[in-house]
């Protein structure tokens, strides 16, 4: 690594996205891995996918090797400003109240789950009765 690493602004970073220039962010420093596109076992995909932000958790999401997380060394260009690091937006569902579409009051719902095969088996029992004494 470079003794006196260069700070890169996101926006600069964010332009480095294409397959012939790749610049990753991962855990606040820089890598240009355009070198390394063709050799990337998931391919250049995985890696275009990973530009334009901070890709720290898609890179640890996948459980690089340590040799692996030694090779990102010859990588390396520089530190990512953390100033111009855009926040991630956090999604937090509205707080709703569970609403029951069904206005039946749930002890009539038990009821009948009871009520209901009873009747059903005193119907067969009572064919069965009518039915054999003919």
């Amino acid at each position: 690594m470079a003794s006196d690493p260069k700070v890169h602004l996101f926006e600069e970073v964010a332009k480095h996205n294409k397959t012939k220039d790749c610049w990753l962010v991962i855990s606040g420093k820089v890598y240009d891995v355009t070198p390394f596109m063709e050799d990337h076992p998931g391919g250049d995909e995985v890696l275009l996918s990973a530009t334009g932000k901070d890709a720290s958790n898609d890179f640890e999401d996948v459980g690089h090797s340590d040799s692996a997380r030694e090779m990102m060394d010859k990588y390396y260009i520089g530190e990512i400003d953390p100033s111009t690091v855009p926040s991630k937006k956090i999604y937090i569902p509205s707080q709703q109240t569970q609403y029951n579409q069904d206005k039946t009051p749930e002890f009539v719902i038990k009821i009948l789950q009871i009520l209901v095969p009873i009747f059903i088996l005193g119907l067969a029992f009572a064919v069965r009765h009518y039915t054999k004494n003919e």
